[in-house]
C-alpha cells in the first residue's frame, strides 16, 4: 500500500512522523515538511497503534535533502535497503540538526527538563558527506562465500566488494587481505578492525580479521592511541574482539572533552578521588590518573574481564600506579569500596545503550560526589538516568552532542550534573 503524506517532524531511529486517517506513521528516508509518497511495511491493513514504512518517491524536498551518498544503504524503492546508514539522505549540516532535536526532545519527555543541545562534528566528517569512519565493521558470508549485508525485509545478501562507512586504513586492510575476494564459509561472520589514527608505536600487524572469533589476519591485541589537545599521548592495548570507539577521531574527541570537564570541576586541586564507570579498557582512565590533579586517587569498574585486564595493562605500560581496577557488574561493585576511594569528588561514567539505571544513579549520589560526567551513546537512556539525578539534587550545567556516528541516527552526548 502506498500513501502520499505531509511529514511532520523528526521521530526516532532515524525516522520522520506523518499521519494516516488519523494514524501516526514513522517513516524512513524521509525530512520534515517534505511531501512524499510512502509504501507501507506489511501487514498495511493491521490494527496496530502505529504504522512504518519507507519513502519511495519524493515530490517536494527538504533543503537537507541529499542523494544518498551510499546507493545500497538507501531506501528499498532505489535499490537501496542493506542498513546501517539510516540517515544517508540527509545532508551532514541536517542530520546535526537532527540529531540535537531528538536530544532536546528526550531531555524534555523522559529528563524532565528543557535544554538546548549543541551537537557538533567530527572535523573531516563534512568534507567526506559522512563517510570514511568506521575502524571496526562486520559482516556475514553469503552462501558464495562473499562479505555480504542482509538487505531489509527479505533474506537476499547484497555482496560487498567495500565499505563506504569505513576508514581508508581499513578498507586498504581489507583489499590487502583479499577480504573482498570471498572464500569464507556461508554464513561465517566477519568482523575487521583497524586502529586509527595509526599509533607510531605500533606494529604494521596492527589489525585484526577475525572470523567467527577466530583470528585470521593481524593480531588479537590491538593497538589504539589517543591524543588530548594539550599534547598527552596515551596507548592502549584493545581486544580485537571487544568494545572500542568506532570513529576514527572519537576517542580523541570524546577524551578531550571529558578530561577538560573534570579538570573544570577539580578547579586546581592539589588531592581527588575519581570514580570512571564501565571504564572499558581505559580511554578515559589513564588520562583522569594522570592529567587532572597532582595526587589523584582513582577507582575503575568495569564488567568485561577481558577489557580490564587490559585496562590493567594499559595503566602499567604508562607507569600509572593510582587506579583500583576492579572487574564487576558496577552496582555490586560499589557496595564494596574501599575506604579511601569511597567519597569521590568527580564521577565519570560511560554505560552499555541501556544507562546506568536507577540504582547506579543512586550510589552516584549517596557517594558524595559533587560532579557527575556522563557519556552517552543513547539519549533515551541519558533522558531516564538524568531525570534519576535531578531527582537526587543535581542539576545538569553543560550537555553537548557528539556526531561520531555520521549517516546514522545514533549520537554520543556528554552531560555534566553538579549538586
Amino acid at each position: 500500500m502506498t500513501s502520499q503524506v505531509r511529514i511532520e517532524r523528526y521521530a526516532d531511529q532515524g525516522r520522520c512522523i506523518a499521519h494516516i486517517d488519523g494514524r501516526v506513521v514513522f517513516v524512513r528516508f524521509a525530512l520534515p515538511g517534505e511531501l512524499v509518497n510512502v509504501r507501507l511495511d506489511e501487514p498495511h491493513d493491521r490494527d496496530d497503534r502505529f504504522w512504518t514504512g519507507e519513502v519511495v518517491e519524493v515530490l517536494e524536498a527538504s533543503d537537507d535533502r541529499v542523494d544518498p551518498v551510499w546507493p545500497l544503504a538507501g531506501p528499498l524503492a532505489w535499490d537501496g535497503g542493506v542498513g546501517g546508514a539510516d540517515m544517508v539522505h540527509v545532508s551532514v549540516p541536517g542530520q546535526l540538526r537532527w540529531k540535537s532535536a531528538s536530544i532536546g526532545d528526550q531531555m524534555k519527555r523522559l529528563g524532565h527538563v528543557e535544554v538546548d543541545v549543541p551537537v557538533v562534528g567530527v572535523p573531516d566528517d563534512a568534507a567526506r558527506h559522512g563517510l570514511g569512519w568506521r575502524t571496526r565493521i562486520e559482516m556475514i558470508a553469503d552462501d558464495d562465500g562473499r562479505p555480504s549485508m542482509r538487505r531489509r525485509e527479505s533474506h537476499v545478501r547484497v555482496p560487498l566488494d567495500s565499505m563506504p562507512l569505513a576508514s581508508d586504513a581499513l578498507n586498504a586492510v581489507a583489499e590487502a587481505e583479499h577480504v573482498w575476494d570471498g572464500g569464507f564459509e556461508p554464513g561465517a561472520r566477519i568482523r575487521i578492525a583497524v586502529p586509527e589514527p595509526r599509533s607510531s608505536a605500533a606494529a604494521p600487524t596492527n589489525h585484526a580479521i577475525l572470523v567467527d572469533g577466530e583470528l585470521r589476519s593481524g593480531t588479537r591485541n590491538l593497538t589504539e592511541a589517543m591524543v588530548l589537545d594539550d599534547g598527552h599521548e596515551y596507548s592502549y592495548t584493545v581486544d580485537a574482539g571487544g568494545f572500542w570507539q568506532v570513529h576514527r577521531e572519537a576517542p580523541n574527541v570524546l577524551a578531550d572533552e571529558v578530561v577538560d570537564l573534570v579538570r573544570r570541576q577539580l578547579d586546581g586541586t592539589d588531592d581527588a578521588v575519581l570514580w570512571d564507570l564501565y571504564s572499558g579498557s581505559g580511554l578515559f582512565t589513564l588520562p583522569l590518573a594522570s592529567a587532572t590533579a597532582k595526587r589523584t586517587r582513582m577507582l575503575s569498574i568495569e564488567g568485561a574481564k577481558t577489557a580490564v585486564r587490559n585496562a590493567r595493562r594499559n595503566l602499567g605500560a604508562a607507569g600509572i600506579d593510582n587506579v583500583h581496577a576492579l572487574i564487576g557488574d558496577v552496582s555490586k561493585t560499589l557496595r564494596h569500596v574501599p575506604g579511601r576511594l569511597a567519597h569521590p569528588d568527580v564521577v565519570v561514567l560511560d554505560p552499555p545503550r541501556a544507562g546506568a539505571k536507577r540504582r547506579v544513579c543512586e550510589q552516584i549520589a549517596e557517594s558524595g560526589a559533587s560532579s557527575v560526567v556522563y557519556v552517552a551513546c543513547d539519549p533515551a537512556s541519558l533522558a531516564r538516568d538524568a531525570a534519576t539525578l535531578t531527582g537526587l539534587g543535581y542539576d545538569i550545567a553543560y550537555i553537548k552532542g557528539h556526531d561520531i556516528y555520521p549517516n546514522t541516527h545514533h549520537v554520543e552526548t556528554i552531560a555534566l550534573f553538579v549538586r
